[in-house]
């Protein structure tokens, strides 16, 4: 039996044979549905766009209900166990794991494009004292377009590549730059002798020393979480990066879009929110009044829950193992007791278990962040770099499919009926 569906239309007693593809039916083929000649056509209504899949991806891979999360077929706790940051971002962008020698390759050309502009420094430095980190990054990073004007030649393979290259070098030393900014210290040019993650707590970290030497534990940990945030397939900021990248704008204009969307408190924001929450409960002993709260509909439990995950986020199992290590060299962040006993708490009773709601990649790397000596307007910034690499393999990705045009959601008219002008004497 051909893989089709049947509908009838029950205004018009028609029946329709729609194709099944990938377990999807085309929205187009819904237009051919219609009660009379001057109809438009059926259409979906999906806000938020719950159910509906907006392009083809062969990057990130979820099954939201298994706890499954891979990149390009690669299980996302065997890249956090044994892959660098930057050897996941080859990945990512460019569809297999580097051998030896593309490593080596990739890696120079990252570390070559680390430096900016001195313009850009001059830009940066027009911000208030207090300006934002995430505010300072991605008005920086689309002004990067204005310094690449060749990044406009997005047909050009070669040129998207070397744009690609520039942003996930450079994305680090603006993030490190809007952090000195915002607390009033020098800016610190990039060490090329340093890892990619190595370099980036040089320049956020670096003081009066001659050498800055990062503390290899550390180190790794930001490498790991940076390997979780990597990509996360059509979430609200990369969705805001395919769309704008489909007017053919540069990637350093999408990325800023796309920026922008994680600077948001229900994207970016969401580990800062379960420090705020953490800090509201204050103590092991008021854990359980304040899940009493919660079930009553007197609070949220922040953390908890994922659109797509439906069991526990692959993530924050990975995140938690992490932090052990982290505490071991910074001491144990006073918050991290209470978020034990709200997560034992939560996962034992089945208000929450019949909800779906597990810890999900927020609940922990806010307490990681914090312990390492970020503040948490940073949260957000830590966030978009890593991500880069999954929004410009996404980017690059929608230009190269022959199905993308540009964005144009339908709408569904709720306004009045057409009317005439009325003079304003006539208004009454």
């Amino acid at each position: 039996m051909a893989d089709t569906l049947t509908i009838t239309d029950n205004r018009t007693g028609k029946h329709y044979e729609v194709p099944i593809t990938d377990g999807t039916i085309r929205a187009m083929d819904l237009r051919q549905i219609r009660a009379s000649a001057d109809d438009f056509g059926l259409m979906t209504y999906d806000p938020a766009f719950q159910n509906t899949a907006s392009c083809r991806s062969s990057i990130t891979y979820i099954d939201g209900d298994k706890g499954i999360l891979e990149y390009r077929g690669y299980p996302i706790d065997q890249l956090a166990e044994h892959s660098t940051y930057l050897e996941t971002a080859y990945l990512i962008l460019f569809g297999e794991l580097p051998n030896a020698a593309q490593l080596d390759s990739w890696t120079r050309e990252i570390t070559l494009h680390t430096m900016l502009h001195e313009n850009i420094k001059k830009f940066m430095e027009g911000f208030q004292y207090d300006a934002h980190p995430m505010g300072i990054f991605l008005s920086t990073a689309g002004a990067l377009s204005t310094i690449y004007p060749d990044a406009k030649n997005i047909s050009d393979a070669d040129s998207r590549r070397l744009q690609v290259r520039r942003l996930i070098a450079k994305v680090p030393s603006i993030a490190a730059y809007a952090y000195r900014h915002s607390i009033g210290r020098p800016y610190i040019y990039p060490d090329n002798d340093l890892s990619f993650t190595g370099n980036f707590l040089n320049m956020l970290f670096k003081m009066t020393e001659l050498k800055y030497k990062p503390h290899p534990v550390l180190e790794r940990a930001l490498d790991v979480l940076f390997i979780l945030h990597a990509d996360h397939e059509q979430n609200c900021s990369t969705s805001a990066m395919r769309g704008i990248g489909s007017s053919q704008a540069d990637p350093y204009a999408s990325l800023a879009g796309a920026a922008a969307a994680l600077y948001g408190p229900l994207h970016g924001g969401a580990n800062e929110a379960v420090l705020h929450m953490l800090k509201e409960i204050g103590s092991v002993n008021h854990v359980p009044e304040f899940i009493k709260r919660v079930k009553g509909g007197e609070g949220r439990l922040m953390g908890f829950g994922h659109r797509v995950y439906k069991s526990y986020d692959p993530r924050a199992r990975i995140i938690k193992e992490t932090a052990d290590r982290v505490f071991e060299v910074t001491g144990r962040n006073p918050l991290t007791d209470i978020a034990l006993e709200l997560e034992r708490i939560a996962l034992e009773d089945d208000y929450f278990v019949s909800r779906k709601l597990y810890p999900n990649v927020d609940f922990y790397s806010g307490l990681i962040y914090q312990a390492m000596g970020f503040p948490l307007d940073m949260f957000p910034v830590l966030f978009a770099i890593p991500r880069t690499a999954g929004w410009l393999a996404q980017w690059d990705e929608m230009l190269r499919d022959n199905d993308q045009k540009i964005a144009r959601p339908r709408q569904i008219y709720t306004g009045s009926a057409r009317r005439d002008y009325a003079t304003l004497t006539a208004r009454g």
